[in-house]
């Protein structure tokens, strides 16, 4: 059983079951923050949680495109822990790459409603109870993608949605400000995670070939986001970029 607390602060992950939410949910229970991990599979979810502080970790089944879901999951934390001090909006997907001319219209909307409605409604939950509770404010990092700044080929659903982050990302961080509410991304390149592994193997680049592209430790990344959950609010990253150093994205193309 979760204690309720109104002292340490607390942390909401999406897509936490897994690879770069998963890392960074452990890194802030070790740090001390409590947590709730939040995702649609429930066995994994609660598999990950088992192995966390009971009294610090909550394992929450939520689907960020479903608006009653997220409603209820951001309800269950106010509940459990009192307040909300952090978002991190990492809940993603893409689609097979395949030709701009043949992407089904469907897979289109699945993207859009996951990547960016999805990433909305939490935000939107989270901002809320940022402006309402004692004392007032908090932190949402979104988690953008390098594929907010440069796409790669036969991915334009997945980029059309990270490049809209940027934009959520901006108009939290200005709407928020006078509730000291901070907007923050985070544009991550090839993490070691399950979705990656196949790029050991091969991606396919500008050019039309297929390339192995180096990755980087999850750690990395985990260690990031909690770098920037723990700075006051008087201090704003906006946009970050950590990526593996020999991934071609700089000049990508």
């Amino acid at each position: 059983m979760v204690k309720k607390t109104t002292q340490a602060k607390v942390a909401f992950i999406t897509g936490a079951s897994a690879g770069i939410g998963k890392a960074a949910g452990i890194a802030l229970l070790n740090a001390g923050w409590h947590v709730v991990f939040a995702a649609r599979r429930r066995e994994v979810l609660e598999q990950v949680v088992s192995q966390c502080d009971q009294a610090r970790a909550l394992a929450v089944v939520m689907d960020v495109g479903d608006r009653e879901s997220v409603k209820h999951a951001f309800a269950r934390t106010q509940e459990t822990f009192g307040r909300l001090d952090l978002l991190f909006n990492n809940a993603g997907r893409g689609a097979p790459a395949m030709p701009f001319e043949d992407l089904p219209y469907e897979t289109w909307l699945e993207v859009i409603n996951t990547n960016l409605n999805g990433m909305f409604l939490c935000a939107q939950e989270a901002f809320r109870r940022f402006k309402n509770q004692t004392p007032q404010g908090g932190r949402i990092i979104n988690n953008g993608s390098i594929s907010a700044q440069t796409p790669r080929p036969m991915s334009v659903a997945y980029t059309t949605t990270k490049h809209g982050v940027t934009g959520l990302t901006k108009s939290i961080a200005l709407d928020g400000r006078a509730y000291n509410i901070c907007g923050c991304q985070i544009d991550i390149g090839n993490a070691a995670t399950e979705m990656t592994q196949r790029m050991s193997s091969g991606a396919l680049q500008p050019d039309g070939s297929t390339l192995p592209e180096a990755r980087m430790d999850v750690s990395h990344v985990a260690q990031t986001i909690l770098h920037i959950a723990n700075l006051p609010l008087d201090t704003n990253m906006l946009s970050t970029t950590i990526m593996a150093n020999e991934m071609p994205f700089v000049g990508r193309g």
